[in-house]
């Protein structure tokens, strides 16, 4: 008897679907439901994408919210999954967006995303909580500093409008004002809890780079000092 042989169209068919990469999700998977909170859901300043978070509860408190960009029928998932519902904040051009991301008591992390091909995605490898964490233990005037609980990186208001209210005049849609925050655990009982309280950097959008601007060097300077009285 003769062997069945398919023939090479098969076969280059069967390569080229193997080949290539699962289609992206429509929307949130099974069990997570829309947030009917509307301080969760936030609209980018030209109006063309809206963000919405579902969360799904497992029981034993085991919670799990995901952020989803809608763009017309397109759906993005701005990932990572989180434990909490997120804060986000659009540069005006609508180009750029930061996600307020709690933690945990008292901690908070940020995460970048730029418009590429019509949806948002991960604008660095690492959270930008994180790289600005980074920037602050590589100064030679904070790497000293060693903090144990209450991690937080915030984003300053005044993202939509390049920080006009500082009476600065910086380029629309150019840069980013993190504030950092933390305290440590290693100190006497009953005498100050020692801490970093609203140090200051800025992200540059374009550069991907920090600094800190002189107007900011005096507060920084009182933020390390910074003293809980127990």
């Amino acid at each position: 008897m003769t062997a069945f042989r398919r023939p090479d169209w098969w076969l280059a068919l069967a390569l080229t679907l193997a080949a290539a990469p699962a289609l992206a999700a429509s929307g949130p998977p099974s069990g997570f439901v829309l947030s009917d909170d509307a301080e969760l859901a936030f609209t980018s300043p030209d109006k063309t994408v809206r963000l919405e978070q579902y969360m799904k509860d497992s029981g034993d408190f085991d919670i799990k919210w995901q952020a989803w960009a809608r763009h017309g029928e397109q759906m993005t998932e701005l990932k990572p999954e989180q434990g909490y519902p997120s804060g986000f904040r659009f540069t005006s051009d609508s180009q750029w967006l930061v996600r307020m991301q709690k933690t945990g008591s008292g901690e908070q992390d940020l995460f970048l995303y730029h418009v590429e091909n019509g949806a948002f995605v991960s604008a660095t490898k690492k959270s930008l909580g994180d790289l600005a964490w980074a920037y602050f233990h590589s100064r030679p005037d904070t790497r000293k500093m060693k903090l144990d609980y209450h991690i937080s990186a915030n984003l300053m208001k005044g993202t939509e409008t390049a920080y006009r209210w500082l009476g600065v005049d910086w380029p629309d849609n150019r840069y980013l004002l993190i504030s950092l925050s933390g305290e440590m655990d290693k100190h006497p009982k009953n005498v100050a809890v020692k801490g970093l309280a609203d140090w200051k950097c800025r992200y540059d959008l374009k550069s991907g780079q920090f600094d800190v601007p002189e107007m900011f060097a005096k507060g920084n300077a009182e933020a390390l000092n910074w003293e809980i009285k127990r």
